[in-house]
This record gives structure tokens, C-alpha cells and sequence, in this order.
């Protein structure tokens, strides 16, 4: 069988002839499974003017005992490894850096590029895969009803809407009421323009947190927040 040697952010790899890839393991290539999930980018709170960075990584049925991603720049930004292969490892890890308003200072801590992902599971098995974190972020939900701060807002057959944006990949909606311990949530194709809010869901006479992100093709996601007031609590 013949490979091809590259060099990925500090790593050896071989691509071998039937295109999966082999990683290097001391003087000898083993293949290498596919994440099912292994992603970068950025999440922007438009309300709060911050920004962080969110790395997503999931293997497969086995739980991982090592983790690391190399920055496109070959630095390690993420490293970790379970103390003890008995703990049986983890299946996914979600790493969010801290939110800063500077937002030059994330994109600078994390460059645009390639980013290299390697695990591996308690039972021995190696996984690979990349990403491209895109620092350009999607614009925010506009034209969005009910609006800001609004009051009355019926229980029932409420339709929550905003402006068609362009070239989003989804919308992520989510309705959430602290004190009732509630939220609803949903992922929708960026072509949508609304949501209907279950009825049932919605209490009279409550103040309900409501969050709308834009998402980009890459990932990228900027949410916007605001609140409303359901009629019926005298």
C-alpha cells in the first residue's frame, strides 16, 4: 500500500491509497476514524457586545482519554487526557474561551485557519479530523416581533418573526423563563422567517427571554436577545 507524508500543524500524517488517514504512531501508521463532530467558531452576543470562541469535539460509542487541537499557527490550544483509561473517558467535550468585548483579542488568541483535531478512546482507537474557523460573524436577527420590551404578548398562537437575512445557514431560536424552570428551543433552515411558539408553552402574565442567532455557513453564530411580557396576569 502506498501514502503520501504530510505535515499538518506539526503533525505526520499519511493519506493512504484509499484515502482514509493514517496517523503516526511512534516508528508505524495506524488508521485513523473520522469525529462525528469536531468544529470551531466563533459566538457573538450582540446584546452583550461580546464574542468567544467554542471548540466541539465527539468521537464515537467510546469515551475519549486525550484531546489536543493545534491552531492553524501549530500552537496547542486545547490538551487534555483523562488521568486514568479506567475513568473510561468522555464522549464529547464543549470548551468555551472567556466572553470579551475586545474582540480583536480572541481573534487574535485564534487565528483564522485550519484547526487540527486528535483523540483518543480509552479502548485505543485514534480519531482525526479539522477545522476552519472563519472570523467573520453573521449579522444580527432584524425586524424581530414581537418586539424588544413588548407587553400583552398572547399565549396562544404566537408567531415569533424577523427580517429575511441572506446567506445564513440556520436561525437558533430559544424562548426561556428562569422562575418557571421552561425554554423551548429550535434549529431552523436560514431561509426561515418564523417560529410558532407551541401552544401551551407561554404562562400569562410572565416575562419571557427571547434569543435569536444568525447562523453562518462555517458555524459562526451572532445571537441577539430581548425580552416580552404575556398578557393576562391581573
Amino acid at each position: 500500500m502506498h501514502t503520501r507524508i504530510h505535515m499538518l500543524a506539526g503533525l505526520a500524517l499519511a493519506l493512504g491509497a484509499s484515502g482514509y488517514v493514517l496517523v503516526a504512531a511512534g516508528d508505524r501508521y495506524i488508521p485513523a476514524e473520522p469525529f462525528t463532530i469536531a468544529d470551531v467558531f466563533f459566538e457573538q452576543n450582540a446584546t452583550d457586545k461580546d464574542v468567544e470562541v467554542v471548540f466541539d469535539a465527539k468521537g464515537g460509542d467510546d469515551g475519549l482519554v486525550q484531546l489536543t487541537v493545534l491552531a492553524p499557527d501549530g500552537r496547542t490550544v486545547v490538551d487534555i487526557k483523562s488521568p486514568d483509561a479506567t475513568t473510561l473517558g468522555l464522549r464529547q467535550f464543549r470548551f468555551e474561551s472567556p466572553e470579551r468585548v475586545d474582540v480583536a483579542s480572541i481573534k487574535a488568541a485564534y487565528p483564522e485557519g485550519v484547526y487540527t483535531f486528535d483523540a483518543t478512546t480509552s479502548t485505543g482507537v485514534k480519531y482525526h479530523g479539522t477545522s476552519t474557523l472563519r472570523h467573520a460573524l453573521p449579522p444580527i436577527a432584524a425586524g424581530v416581533r414581537p418586539a424588544a420590551e413588548a407587553e400583552d404578548v398572547p399565549v396562544k398562537g404566537l408567531v415569533i418573526s424577523w427580517t429575511a437575512a441572506r446567506n445564513l445557514a440556520a436561525y437558533i431560536i430559544a424562548i426561556e423563563q428562569d422562575s418557571l424552570e421552561v425554554s423551548v428551543s429550535a434549529k431552523l433552515p436560514g431561509s426561515a422567517t418564523s417560529f410558532a411558539v407551541p401552544d401551551g408553552f407561554l404562562a400569562p402574565g410572565m416575562e419571557y427571554v427571547l434569543s435569536i442567532g444568525t447562523m453562518a455557513p462555517g458555524g459562526n453564530t451572532t445571537y441577539v436577545e430581548s425580552t416580552f411580557t404575556t398578557a393576562g396576569g391581573n
